[in-house]
């Protein structure tokens, strides 16, 4: 890269700057030896509103946090399950008629690009040469640190798309899990929730086990319907105004957009196709079909089984407490999280996103509870310690 950005919002140049980090090779770089796995896994039932599709969180948040959505729209899963990956790391997710064997071959399926992405020497050499105002303009344009991290990003939001997704398999012609991966991939679908969906909306659905979207399939591929694309256009369309409205609190899940200047349309920066030697490509679509064979891949290598319940014991009553948010995932996520204890006077937790754990300083064992129970009020997991 020889051209010298000008620091300011451009997306096109940031585009450009990604793709160039990418091409050619990323997450092409040697995989480990897939060793057979068994998994298990704990599921719970999603409990319904007087027998209706949503649950009475679920139902509360579409009508409070995601209009002009309408409900009837909204599809939850029907099972939330916990388990610990390969790595032992804790983790929570919803599941469909396809069962946990989608949430918890995705999440291997991420950890093992993840470490493609910590071991590719090529990226690491083109970040190293990256021009200080390259640097600059991706710090101002991306909530992301670093080019790395901007990938692992777009591979956990890959994962998501296929989980959530999941939940619709019967309005779809696949049969099982891998050919529902490959055919949301030849279908665009993972395209579509990057240029459609605004940015938040997959995180926060995700972690309540829904997706605002049905599916119609035309030619042997699955699209979104109509009522589909107004809807997402529409809840795109409110989150921008009200981002842009300085009258108004920002909301978090638009924080990006009040950086945008007035007239742009926001747009993913990934989705940007770009010319190359062979072809033309997107890192959108470079990410999303590694994963999809990835999982495929994997598949074939674990074995996904429900374990034998146990009772959890109790948690001690202690002022220091290390617990896990198996949904926490980026920044946006620790500051919720800091912000909702610092209400209860607790100090700002430590946080590591990688295993997933919190270390917060509670002034006593009900101040603990509340903060609890205050977390998972905005929609997340939280696990105690185990003794």
């Amino acid at each position: 890269m020889t051209a010298e950005p000008r620091l300011s919002d451009d997306r096109s140049e940031v585009a450009r700057i990604l793709f160039e980090l990418a091409v050619p090779g990323l997450l092409q770089n040697a995989a480990t030896t897939v060793a057979e796995q068994r998994i298990e896994y704990r599921e719970e039932a999603v409990a319904r509103v007087l027998g209706g599709q949503l649950s009475a969180a679920q139902l509360e948040y579409v009508t409070k946090a995601m209009s002009p959505c309408p409900p009837y729209l909204v599809t939850s899963a029907a099972q939330r399950i916990t388990w610990r990956d390969s790595r032992g790391i804790v983790n929570v997710a919803h599941t469909g008629p396809l069962g946990a064997v989608v949430p918890v071959v995705a999440r291997e399926a991420t950890l093992e690009l993840w470490a493609r992405l910590e071991n590719d020497a090529e990226l690491e050499r083109r970040t190293a040469e990256l021009p200080e105002s390259a640097i600059k303009l991706l710090a101002a344009t991306t909530t992301d640190r670093t080019p790395t991290e901007i990938f692992r990003t777009g591979v956990d939001a890959a994962a998501r798309t296929l989980v959530q997704h999941a939940f619709l398999v019967a309005q779809t012609p696949y049969g099982d899990a891998a050919e529902l991966a490959r055919g949301l991939g030849e279908s665009g679908i993972f395209d579509a929730v990057a240029t459609t969906w605004y940015w938040g909306l997959q995180a926060s659905t995700y972690r309540r086990g829904m997706i605002p979207a049905s599916l119609v399939t035309f030619a042997g591929r699955v699209r979104y319907s109509v009522d589909t694309v107004v809807a997402l256009r529409a809840m795109k369309d409110a989150q921008l105004a009200h981002a842009q409205d300085d009258s108004l609190e920002p909301l978090p899940s638009g924080a990006q957009y009040s950086q945008l200047a007035p007239g742009q349309r926001p747009r993913c920066l990934a989705r940007n196709p770009q010319v190359y030697d062979e072809g033309r490509t997107s890192v959108l679509a470079l990410v999303a079909d590694t994963f999809v064979e990835t999982f495929v891949r994997l598949l074939d290598h674990i074995e996904v089984v429900p374990a034998v319940v146990d009772h959890a014991k109790p948690v001690p009553d202690t002022e220091a407490e290390v617990f896990e948010v198996p949904d926490m995932t980026c920044s946006h996520c620790t500051r919720t999280i800091t912000k909702v204890l610092g209400e209860l006077g607790v100090a700002p937790p430590e946080f590591d996103l990688i295993t997933k754990k919190v270390v917060a300083v509670f002034p006593s064992a009900e101040i603990r509870e509340r903060g609890f129970d205050a977390i998972r009020a905005r929609g997340y997991t939280v696990v105690p310690r185990q003794d």
